[in-house]
């Protein structure tokens, strides 16, 4: 997704107004089968690394070197790996987001979408997908060619650290439907056609990836990368994972 004008930007102006101390913060998810829902929103994306789930904290250890963050959202990852003496580059297509990223003390932050990453942004020793961001992959195949672009802006022993949710964890009918609903457009079960609504503003509708662990595996086979280790979360559906060079 190219980056957002300021009518687009459902989940810059959230930020935003969460950051500035505005009441009543609150992202809603819409699913173009008609399903709406309410996200985590705005403080999970503010949370201090004590806060974060277990299953995150463990993950992040394994950052080394020079790290990219993308969908750095408002900064949680970007500033925590600063503190821990990594230089950090965060990217998000939300300009109002890298404002409050660049305000709250991330230094290098620039707006720029996951399909416009390349080697003008660096050459990298970690990727940080976190806020479920494996998920802006958007599908199969144009996961299969980022992640080969990832290859090459990385360094020899390269990480991406991600964060997805197995979308068949569920037994709701709206979301059984769903699936249902995808294969017969072959599509992926958990691949979400969704926008972001808050107040008056929207994004436009784009692809939002779910994988289970077998269908992360078969993503990243012949890509050069491979998953190393999961980081299980309590509830099952929702896990990181450490994705190393092959």
């Amino acid at each position: 997704m190219a980056e957002l004008s300021q009518e687009q930007d459902a989940f810059g102006r959230e930020i935003h107004d969460y950051f500035q101390g505005l009441p009543d913060v609150c992202e809603i998810v819409e699913r173009d089968d008609g399903y709406v829902d309410f996200s985590s929103g705005a403080p999970a994306y503010f949370a201090e690394y004590k806060k974060w789930p277990d299953y995150h904290r463990q993950a992040i250890k394994m950052a080394r070197g020079k790290v990219l963050d993308i969908g750095c959202g408002a900064g949680r990852c970007s500033l925590h790996l600063q503190q821990e003496g990594h230089d950090v580059v965060g990217i998000d297509n939300s300009p109002l987001a890298v404002r409050v990223c660049k305000k709250r003390g991330v230094k290098k932050v620039y707006v720029k979408s996951i399909s416009e990453i390349g080697p003008d942004l660096g050459l990298f020793d970690t990727i940080v997908m976190y806020g479920n961001n494996f998920g802006l992959f958007g599908s199969y195949k144009r996961a299969k060619v980022l992640l080969r672009r990832m290859y090459r802006m990385t360094t020899d022993d390269a990480r991406i650290i991600a964060e997805s949710g197995d979308p068949y964890v569920t037994k709701f009918p709206d979301h059984l439907a769903y699936h249902k609903w995808n294969r017969q457009r072959n599509r992926m079960p958990g691949q979400l056609r969704i926008r972001v609504r808050y107040r008056k503003y929207a994004s436009p509708w784009f692809d939002y990836l779910l994988v289970s662990r077998d269908e992360m595996r078969d993503i990243l086979d012949g890509t050069g990368w491979k998953a190393t280790k999961f980081f299980e979360s309590p509830r099952y559906a929702a896990y990181t994972v450490l994705i190393e060079k092959e």
